[in-house]
């Protein structure tokens, strides 16, 4: 394999889909929020991304076998009339350079624009250093008039500061280039461990927002699932900053923010 490859369900078509990415960050925020909107609206597998810029490692699986670290993309499609359908971008990591970034971010774009999409919402967490009891939703957007839109929702502008990193800012940022147009939405958080509360905060807006209902009962449950295999992930990772190759433990796994 060389590069970045997008293997792709033939036959999907959707209506003005809205793409929202969920991919590993600050607090595994927006990892959370996009995992349980994928399977509260039991949305379908379209298809999965490889590139040689992911980490150089196989996970092994409990049924013994194993699989190569990717990102994947599910579909919904929208019962109600005039609605947008949804693309849902979640995965294992992120790409670890940053020309494998623009890479990545750029093959994702090419796949969401031949399914005619317009309007990303990339999700994460947004970092205070302390514990939020109510966590706000803050934005930042491509155009003016998406900050007027969003701020009926609740989202509040204006006060995030510094730089968007990863695949939350670049496929915002790429996307404005290809004249589409979004926001990335962050749940405040401390910054230093798993915050479902910081999620279930960004669900509750973006379904405001997408004019969607969404239950949250089972998601306390589902972060635990996450938790486990996310630091499993981050001890791999240090690991192979460290030089370490070959076999690793289940338990010895990590991802990047």
């Amino acid at each position: 394999m060389k590069g970045t490859i997008v293997i792709s369900k033939k036959g999907v078509k959707l209506k003005n889909p809205i793409l929202l990415e969920g991919l590993p960050g600050i607090g595994l925020v927006g990892k959370l929020a996009t995992e349980h909107l994928i399977k509260e609206l039991k949305a379908e597998k379209v298809a999965e991304i490889y590139s040689e810029h992911f980490p150089h490692q196989v996970l092994m699986l409990k049924k013994g076998t194993l699989r190569m670290l990717k990102n994947r993309i599910y579909a919904w499609k929208n019962p109600k009339k005039g609605g947008n359908d949804l693309l849902m971008l979640v995965g294992d990591i992120q790409a670890i350079t940053p020309e494998a970034q623009y890479e990545v971010c750029n093959v994702i774009l090419d796949y969401f624009e031949k399914m005619k999409g317009k309007r990303i919402y990339t999700l994460g967490g947004y970092g205070v250093g302390k514990i939020v009891e109510d966590p706000r939703v803050l934005g930042s957007a491509t155009h003016k008039e998406v900050v007027e839109e969003l701020r009926k929702y609740g989202v509040v502008f204006g006060e995030a500061n510094g730089s968007i990193i990863g695949a939350a800012g670049l496929l915002l940022g790429l996307g404005k280039i290809r004249r589409m147009s979004g926001a990335c939405l962050m749940g405040e958080t401390h910054g230093g461990y798993i915050d479902a509360k910081s999620a279930k905060s960004v669900v509750k807006v973006l379904a405001k927002i997408l004019n969607i209902k969404v239950d949250l009962n089972k998601f306390d449950e589902r972060v635990k699932e996450t938790e486990n295999f996310m630091k499993r992930m981050e001890k791999e990772i240090e690991k192979q900053k460290g030089g370490g190759e070959g076999a690793m433990r289940g338990d010895d796994l990590s991802y990047i923010r």
